[in-house]
């Protein structure tokens, strides 16, 4: 109902780019207690942050950024991601500050590429997932990092490509360091079909880490997952949902069958030789 839809205000757009920049934050300190070393920075920046977690990680980015103005210390900023052989990716809201767009392309920022963020209005009733959708437990924790990180490799045909090109390797230290994150497993017919997650930042559900297995795709799985996760995120309290998709694709349009709507663009702008792995919307979408 055109009641329910939800729209997005500067006001929300900046909310949820700063839940985008906590979650950012917090996989990049993960990746290095992982890895049991210093390497790597996750240290704020015009109001949003700056991460570099480890070698071609999706967590290597600027995030948050355009709503406090165009940064006063990027020179820094670029000078350590240059240190550590990497170019500076920034995901830019088109809800943001228009000065701070025109500020890093005359630094030489060029656009590479687009992700969509889609949100829905929590506090309803959601209707009964199909299919068999539980938490993953403890102990298939591997398992379900390795069947989804498969699983996303697998790309979707519809909508734009992703400009981003990961190996199972970053795909499995990625997943692992999505910190906080609640993890579901989907079967069908006794099989893993597919698996999601989610993280509560301040109210809102970030659905990230969401894949099918390719023999199970068309099947409904995604639907039941996201079903599961709307109920879950609003009995934990949550008002919002957010997923982010690559324009035009399947899990975009799943996602808005769902009810969510286009919320806002991110436009990928980056300094630098281009890198493998930018937005990270491949292992946060709702594929």
């Amino acid at each position: 109902m055109d009641g329910e839809r939800l729209f997005c205000d500067t006001a929300l757009a900046a909310r949820i780019e700063q839940a985008e920049a906590r979650f950012v934050a917090a996989c990049s300190d993960a990746a290095r207690t992982r890895r049991g070393d210093a390497t790597g920075f996750a240290r704020p920046l015009g109001g949003g942050v700056a991460s570099f977690a480890e070698a071609d990680s999706p967590f290597n980015k600027v995030a948050g950024l355009g709503f406090a103005g165009p940064p006063e210390d990027l020179d820094e900023v670029e000078d350590a991601f240059a240190e550590l052989g990497a170019p500076v990716q920034v995901e830019l809201c088109h809800l943001a500050d228009p000065t701070v767009g025109t500020f890093l392309t005359a630094r030489g920022y060029r656009l590479e590429s687009y992700e969509n963020v889609l949100g829905r209005r929590l506090g309803g009733p959601v209707e009964a997932a199909g299919g068999e959708v539980r938490p993953c437990r403890a102990d298939e924790l591997e398992t379900w990092l390795s069947a989804v990180a498969g699983a996303s490799m697998v790309t979707d045909t519809e909508g734009l490509p992703s400009h981003e090109d990961f190996t199972p390797e970053i795909i499995v230290n990625a997943l692992r360091d999505m910190a906080g994150v609640r993890r579901y497993t989907a079967e069908r017919n006794g099989e893993f079909a597919g698996g999601a997650s989610f993280r509560v930042t301040d109210g809102i559900a970030q659905f990230a880490g969401a894949a099918t297995m390719p023999a199970h795709r068309r099947r409904g799985i995604q639907t039941a997952l996201l079903r599961t996760r709307l109920a879950e995120a609003t009995a934990a309290g949550c008002d919002v949902a957010i997923v982010t998709t690559l324009p035009g694709s399947k899990s975009q349009q799943n996602a808005q069958r769902q009810g969510f709507d286009l919320l806002y663009a991110r436009a990928i702008l980056v300094k630098g030789t281009s890198a493998t792995s930018s937005s990270g919307a491949d292992s946060r979408q709702a594929s």
